[in-house]
C-alpha cells in the first residue's frame, strides 16, 4: 500500500546504494553492538551471558496482504513478531537482521516506508538493526528477520519445563488479531467489487491494530523480573491459544485444564465475532496472531501475580494422563485440541 506520485526506481541505486540509503540513519542504542551495519559481519560482545536466537519469514500472499496492510505497519508487525520470541525465553531482545526480497513493483519510496516501520519498531524497544541483505524477488515481497537477545543461564525459560500443578497465565486478552483480520478481509471483498465504497472500519481501531501493529509484550518479561518470579515454562501466543497449551504440554509430558470462563477476550472482540456469527471463545483458542505471552508458574507464586490486571490465570496443569481439557462455561469437560493456523495447507 503506497500511492507516492514521485517513484523512484530501486535499480538506480543499486544493492549497496540502496543499504547505505535505508541503513545511513541507524543509531546503534545496545553496549552488545561492537559492529552494527558496514562490514562483512555485525560483532557481539554479550560478556557471560547465553545468546538467543530467532528467525521469522513472512511472504506476500501467505502472511499479510497488501491490500489492507500498510507497508509501514508491516515493517514495525515484522520486527515484533521476532522480539516476541526472545521475550519468550524470558530474555532480553537486543539485535535484528533483517533481508528483504521485492520485485521492480516497488519503488524507492515503497521500501523506505516498509524499513521507517522497521526502524520504529527497533527504536521503541531498543533494539539495533546490524545487518541483513536485499535481493529481488519474482513471488512478491519477502521479509526474513533475525532477532538476538541475551539471557542469564538460570533465567532462560523453554517450553518443556511445566510442572504438575503449576497455574497456566496469559498476559493480554485473546482473539482481537483473529476477529480484526476477518475484518479487514470482509472490507477487502467489499472494495472488490465496488471501489467506490469505502471501508467501514469506524469504532473498530483496537481488534485493526491487534492484527496490523502487534505489540511483544517485553513489559511483561520486565513484570516478572520486578516481582521476582521466573515462569517454570512460556511460550508466544503465535499460532492461538490451544497450539500453543499443547505445545507446552507435550514437550513437558503433562496434561492441562483451560477454563473458558477465565480465558481473556475483550469487549470488542467478543461483540464483533458474534457480528461474524463466530464464537468469540473459538477465535481466542484458534484465532493466533495476538503475540501475547502464556507461562506456567508454581502455585506458590500465585499471590505475587494475582492482583495484577494484564494477567490471567485460565488454568493449571495436570498430569499427562489426565490428558488436556477445555472446561466450559457450563461445566462440560471438553478435548482441547488444536485448529490454529497452518503455513503449508
Amino acid at each position: 500500500m503506497f500511492d507516492n506520485k514521485e517513484k523512484t526506481e530501486i535499480a538506480h541505486l543499486g544493492e549497496f546504494g540502496l543499504i547505505d540509503h535505508l541503513t545511513k540513519n541507524i543509531i546503534l542504542s545496545n553496549k552488545t553492538t561492537i559492529k552494527g551495519v558496514g562490514d562483512d559481519a555485525a560483532v557481539l560482545d554479550f560478556d557471560n551471558k547465553k545468546v538467543l536466537i530467532s528467525t521469522d519469514l513472512l511472504l506476500e500472499g501467505i502472511h499479510f496482504d497488501l491490500a489492507y496492510t500498510p507497508l509501514k505497519h508491516l515493517g514495525y508487525k515484522a520486527i515484533q513478531v521476532n522480539l516476541s520470541d526472545i521475550y519468550a525465553m524470558n530474555g532480553t531482545a537486543s539485535q535484528v537482521t533483517v533481508s528483504l526480497g521485492f520485485s521492480s513493483k516497488f519503488p524507492l519510496e515503497a521500501v523506505e516506508e516498509l524499513y521507517d516501520g522497521m526502524l520504529m519498531a527497533c527504536e521503541k524497544y531498543k533494539i539495533d538493526l546490524i545487518g541483513g541483505d536485499t535481493t529481488s524477488s519474482k513471488q512478491g515481497l519477502v521479509i526474513s528477520v533475525t532477532s538476538i537477545g541475551y539471557a542469564d543461564k538460570k533465567d532462560i525459560v523453554y517450553r518443556n519445563t511445566a510442572q504438575e500443578g503449576d497455574l497456566i497465565c496469559v498476559s493480554g486478552d485473546l482473539g482481537g488479531a483473529y476477529v480484526g483480520l476477518q475484518l479487514l478481509e470482509r472490507e477487502k471483498l467489499v472494495y472488490l467489487e465496488n471501489p467506490n465504497i469505502q471501508p467501514d472500519l469506524e469504532g473498530k481501531d483496537y481488534i485493526i491494530e491487534r492484527q496490523l501493529k502487534p505489540e511483544a509484550r517485553k513489559d511483561i518479561i520486565e513484570l516478572l523480573k520486578e516481582i521476582k518470579i521466573v515462569p517454570t515454562a512460556m511460550i508466544d501466543i503465535s499460532d492461538g491459544l490451544a497450539s500453543e497449551i499443547l505445545h507446552i504440554c507435550k514437550q513437558s509430558n503433562k496434561g492441562c485444564n483451560i477454563y473458558e470462563e477465565k480465558i481473556p477476550i475483550d469487549t470488542m472482540t467478543y461483540d464483533t465475532a458474534r457480528e461474524f456469527n463466530m464464537d468469540p471463545t473459538i477465535c481466542a483458542l484458534s484465532g493466533g496472531e495476538d503475540y501475547e505471552l502464556l507461562f506456567t508458574i508454581k502455585q506458590t507464586d500465585y499471590d505475587l501475580i494475582k492482583f495484577n490486571a494484564d494477567v490471567s490465570i485460565i488454568g493449571h496443569i495436570t498430569e499427562q494422563a489426565a490428558g488436556c481439557n477445555l472446561v466450559s462455561k457450563s461445566g462440560n469437560v471438553h478435548e482441547l485440541k488444536a485448529q490454529g493456523w497452518n503455513a503449508f495447507k
